[in-house]
């Protein structure tokens, strides 16, 4: 039997659920795929987020052969192949153009993008790519120009949840079986917007239940799944996202914003929780009596140790950092991966500005005091503060500082 991801995937726009933007009534894609005339795309989307059923859903509306092609296991060869068979049956399609899908198409190689100009220029086939990588960086700048990319988002809670009581309700298995959703958050964050992991959950959880009534408590997802829910990826747009967030927050100084990054990469030492913020310059000697013992060595060393230690034991002490960060990692454990505001986004490349990337974003340096007020965090957790003040001299005279900067805040 197929998996439940499989068997729930929607054959129609109207079954389809999430990315209202594209889809919706009178949305770029419905209008598109309603009117018949498809011109070359790329849908650009995290995992689970229906790129793949959106190109089955016009395979099955449209009236014209339909090609695809996976991108992990397809060479230059099998793409003259399909170019082909489209060339030979383009004249017996009423509808238009033969249509090629490409899933994973980042994954083709610069020689295998280049075997795809000339039939999309042409007209030979209309071109439907689906990639969860910035096309950007992964799209060769040619074909890339003769397509329109649309982005597709993390599905929201509301969708997921829609979606679970679908697949309860409606699917082969699951409808004979009495399935109560009596606590949901644990699932929609392990979910993380993604569709097809919500599905996995759903049927995971059914599946290990031996009596006929199954009940989702935050405790049983939790326990079946023993995994971080976490998608940070070094290697992905992610990653530079986050970065330039966590870099403006600091020269924004908001501490809260620039924490809850820096949690968002340690998620994905020096042992300085204990003086802290007290005395910022106690974890620079530390650092220097670490590097002087490598160069010095012993008997001399001890006197470095000595020093480094009683002014260590003599210093102030604050753990308000440690709290801080320990206090963004639970909220990042709570929330999952959260959006980068769209004005906080890296913006190297001409499609990420057209996407509004970076857009009204302002640079604090051209305002009074170094400092403009907005928003830094995501919008979801705006209120929420992680980084609170301790009674020393020091953080008392930062937070001073930053009182006079956010009004009402810390």
């Amino acid at each position: 039997m197929p998996p439940l991801a499989e068997r729930l995937r929607p054959q129609t726009l109207d079954n389809y659920i999430g990315q209202k933007h594209l889809v919706g009534e009178k949305a770029i894609l419905r209008q598109m795929i309603e009117s018949g005339r498809v011109a070359s795309f790329i849908l650009w989307g995290p995992p689970g987020v229906g790129k793949t059923t959106l190109a089955k859903i016009i395979a099955n509306k449209l009236d014209r052969p339909f090609y695809t092609l996976s991108a992990v296991t397809s060479g230059v060869k099998d793409v003259r192949e399909v170019i082909e068979k489209a060339k030979s049956n383009r004249f017996f399609s009423q509808g238009g153009n033969p249509i090629l899908f490409i899933d994973e198409i980042h994954r083709f190689s610069k020689s295998q993008q280049d075997s795809l100009l000339g039939a999309v220029e042409n007209g030979t086939v209309t071109l439907i790519g689906a990639t969860t990588e910035n096309p950007s960086f992964e799209v060769i700048t040619p074909l890339l120009s003769r397509c329109q990319v649309y982005v597709l988002k993390p599905l929201e809670s509301e969708d997921l949840l829609e979606l679970a009581h679908h697949a309860i309700t409606t699917d082969s298995e699951l409808k004979h079986r009495e399935i109560v959703l009596e606590e949901t958050e644990s699932l929609l964050r392990y979910a993380g917007g993604d569709a097809r992991k919500l599905l996995n959950i759903l049927e995971l959880v059914v599946n290990a239940e031996e009596n006929e009534k199954v009940i989702f408590t935050n405790e049983i997802v939790t326990e079946r799944l023993q995994q971080n829910p976490s998608a940070y990826d070094k290697d992905g747009e992610m990653h530079y996202d986050i970065i330039s967030a966590f870099i403006k927050s600091i020269r924004g100084s908001d501490p809260d914003a620039a924490v809850y990054w820096l949690a968002r990469m340690v998620a994905g030492g020096a042992a300085a929780e204990d003086i802290g913020l007290a005395n910022p310059n106690a974890l620079l000697l530390a650092n220097a009596c670490f590097d002087a013992l490598q160069k010095i060595g012993w008997p001399e060393g001890r006197i470095i140790l000595a020093e480094a230690t009683i002014y260590l034991a003599a210093s102030p002490k604050s753990n308000s950092a440690y709290l801080a960060i320990d206090n963004a990692l639970a909220m990042v454990e709570r929330t999952g991966n959260l959006p980068v505001p769209l004005h906080l986004r890296n913006s190297p490349t001409k499609l990420m500005k057209e996407l509004n990337y970076g857009k009204n974003y302002k640079y604090s340096h051209d305002f009074p005091n170094h400092f403009v007020e907005q928003q830094f965090m995501p919008t979801e957790l705006m209120k929420e503060q992680i980084w609170k003040v301790q009674n020393n001299p020091t953080e008392s005279k930062l937070g001073d500082w930053l009182r006079t900067l956010w009004k009402g805040r810390y």
